[in-house]
């Protein structure tokens, strides 16, 4: 379960950054060229969320949960936004989520 969970904070870190490069050339007057980095952000997104066993399905499901928490840090950490409590609680409950979700993979 450790191995999974890691490898949904890559998927999650490539997702976000995929992401956030077009809205820094979009949003922030980042240069055109911040979309080849984030062209190959998300590709690897993409190509991430195929190493895991279960189920497309399950795996979206449970990757929601730590790509809510991923955010949050993101948030919290690159945008310099102080997170409330009901931010970590809504982590919280994600995550728990995500945990449900994967450790009943095995049974299918």
């Amino acid at each position: 379960m450790i191995k999974t969970t890691l490898l949904f904070f890559v998927t999650a870190l490539a997702e976000i950054i995929g992401c956030f490069l077009p809205y820094m050339w979009l949003r922030k007057g980042g240069s055109i060229l911040l979309l080849f980095p984030a062209t190959l952000s998300l590709a690897l997104f993409a190509w991430l969320l195929t190493l895991h066993p279960a189920a497309s399905g399950r795996v979206y499901a449970s990757y929601g949960g730590i790509y809510v928490v991923t955010s949050l840090i993101w948030l919290r950490y690159v945008d310099g936004v102080k997170l409330a409590t009901t931010d970590w609680l809504g982590a919280c409950v994600a995550l728990a989520g995500m945990l449900i979700i994967i450790s009943g993979w095995k049974s299918y």
